[in-house]
């Protein structure tokens, strides 16, 4: 039997939910944002109408604001994005037990069980579903129904706000191979380059070139991608109580300034790491080691990693990891482009026991009052907003 699964996104999703407590702004253009008074202070989320000035998510507010003066600002919460999250797919388990959650506003669902209990096809569903998740929660989802999940996705981003894409065996060449390659999900701009190397395009390029080819250029993605291009990817759609635990959590951003000097790159690299932290501490895991990743305006990259003597998931503690790591590997004069830090070697945070230091008896306790500290952060910025409160090392991080 051929598969119906359809890829749901939430659209524009922070900022849809920001928009149900302000119906007055519905019409202005709307963007979800940091702190509009810290170098940090970048876009997370924007509506159709900054989207038609040509405002994009990662930029910061001041380039936001350049292009469209009149823009609204609103501060994130995302304790409301995680439990309307959570709503939604609720309305989606009504339909199906195989939901299998991809990010926060985006979720697969594999109805081909199902869809004879509702008497419609696919895209019957997926418009019952736009409808439902409208007239239930004032949001719009943007769904793609196709035959494996890669052309569902594609699906859901083909045509925005509040449509269905039907993409079948019959017109996946017409409607995708025309695309760019970058279109395809997970080719980033470094594949699409070397790609582009050979000659490849387009997701058709893709599709038609050799693929014992692609091994060799890109090595088993290469096979991955091609398998994507021409639709013999077949993953099943995997519930989310089913999902093996991640291997590791990362964070990385580009930024839309090179950064200079420790000041800014330790700002940086406190950014992301309170991230990878909090996220941590959602997933209740630890991390044995840290990774850094540095790209320069190049497009060079370098990796390094460490091992820590305690697993962990304090903020302070991966930030210091990070920041010794940049300092034993990086000229603080050369400019940098984009930042990642990873937390690896995850383990339940209950299997991360401490030892105990003979010389500091009070190392055990104190730690788990840091903790405790900072899943009460946790707790603030989840309902008042990310930037609620901010950690000094955001600010001005400490010099080396």
């Amino acid at each position: 039997m051929e598969r119906v699964i359809l890829h749901c996104d939430l659209n524009s999703f922070y900022a849809s939910v920001e928009l149900l407590d302000h119906p007055e702004l519905k019409d202005a253009p709307v963007a979800v944002c940091g702190d509009p008074e810290s170098r940090h202070g970048i876009i997370l989320a924007k509506n159709e109408g900054a989207k038609a000035f040509g405002v994009k998510t990662a930029e910061t507010i001041w380039q936001a604001r350049k292009k469209c003066p009149g823009l609204v600002l609103l501060p994130a919460h995302h304790e409301k994005y995680h439990r309307y999250s959570r709503l939604v797919n609720d309305v989606y388990e009504r339909y199906t037990d195989l939901v299998e959650p991809f990010s926060i506003d985006e979720s697969w669902l594999d109805v081909t069980g199902s869809l004879h209990l509702f008497r419609t096809d696919g895209k019957g569903l997926a418009d019952r579903l736009r409808r439902e998740v409208r007239e239930a929660l004032g949001l719009t989802i943007s769904v793609g129904v196709s035959f494996n999940k890669i052309f569902a996705k594609m699906g859901s981003d083909y045509k925005k706000p509040d449509a269905t894409t039907v993409i079948t065996r019959e017109n996946f060449q017409a409607l995708l191979w025309p695309l760019p390659v970058d279109a395809l999900i997970f080719v980033g701009a470094a594949a699409a380059r070397t790609l582009s190397g050979y000659g490849i395009r387009t997701i058709g390029d893709l599709a038609r070139f050799d693929r014992a080819a692609l091994i060799t250029i890109l090595g088993k993605q290469g096979a991955v991608l091609h398998d994507y291009a021409v639709g013999t990817e077949c993953a099943p759609v995997i519930p989310a109580g089913e999902l093996p635990p991640p291997k590791s959590v990362g964070n990385g951003l580009t930024f839309p300034k090179n950064l200079l000097g420790w000041e800014e790159l330790g700002a940086g690299v406190a950014l992301l790491s309170d991230e990878v932290a909090a996220r941590l501490r959602r997933l209740d895991m630890k991390c044995g080691t840290v990774q850094i990743t540095v790209r320069d305006p190049a497009f060079h990259d370098i990796s390094r990693q460490k091992g820590l003597e305690i697993p962990t998931y304090l903020a302070r503690e991966i930030t210091g990891a990070a920041l010794e790591l940049l300092r034993q590997s990086w000229n603080p004069r050369s400019p940098v482009r984009a930042l990642t830090v990873t937390a690896q070697n995850l383990l339940p945070a209950g299997e991360a026991v401490e030892q105990l230091d003979l010389l500091s008896p009070q190392s055990a306790p104190r730690r788990e009052k840091v903790e405790r500290l900072e899943r009460a952060v946790d707790g603030i910025r989840g309902k008042y907003g990310k930037d609620a409160i901010l950690s000094a090392r955001l600010k001005k991080p400490p010099s080396p």
